[in-house]
């Protein structure tokens, strides 16, 4: 193995905490469809479909650098939401969380002094920069509503915002 074991051990904390945010974005995602908020569920689904990317690319590189990859069971993500701006509150403490897991594991790969992984995470350093500030601005749009009928006038600017995530 390549890569030192407290290392290798973190990594496959972080792919459970990617498949846990695939998980909530889903179920996030369904909440929003059963409010019939058919953009921002797609938005939802956008982003958990990203999670589960970043856990399979986490889980290749363990694999690259002769680690194992271990599963293990997710805790059920909360399903039930009194409104748009509690998920969309709920997303961005999510995502400061995981902000905060990628540097715990770029200091542990400096610490443990492995400059590949310390490399290879510099990805999800500048993605969670990206996160944080897409969901700050999903959160500010979401704020400007008051009514439902806003919620469903704001549809059009998040299929806009689903549009150019695709074509990003």
């Amino acid at each position: 193995m390549m890569i030192p074991q407290k290392v290798a051990d973190r990594l496959n904390e972080q792919v459970n905490h990617e498949y846990f945010a695939f998980w909530t974005y889903t179920a996030m995602a369904y909440a929003l469809e059963s409010m019939d908020l058919k953009a921002y569920a797609k938005w939802f689904f956008m982003q958990a479909a990203e999670e589960k990317e970043h856990a399979e690319k986490i889980s290749d590189y363990l694999l690259d650098q002769g680690a194992k990859v271990t599963l293990k069971s997710l805790s059920e993500p909360q399903a039930n939401f009194t409104s748009v701006q509690e998920i969309v509150e709920k997303a961005l403490e999510h995502e400061k969380k995981v902000t905060g897991q990628v540097h715990e594991i770029l200091a542990l790969s400096r610490s443990e002094n492995d400059p590949a992984t310390e490399n290879f995470i510099g990805w999800k350093v500048a993605e969670q920069v990206e996160e944080v500030a897409s969901v700050e601005y999903l959160l500010t749009l979401t704020k400007t509503a008051s009514t439902q009928r806003d919620l469903f006038m704001l549809e059009g600017k998040v299929g806009k915002l689903v549009a150019a995530q695709k074509g990003h």
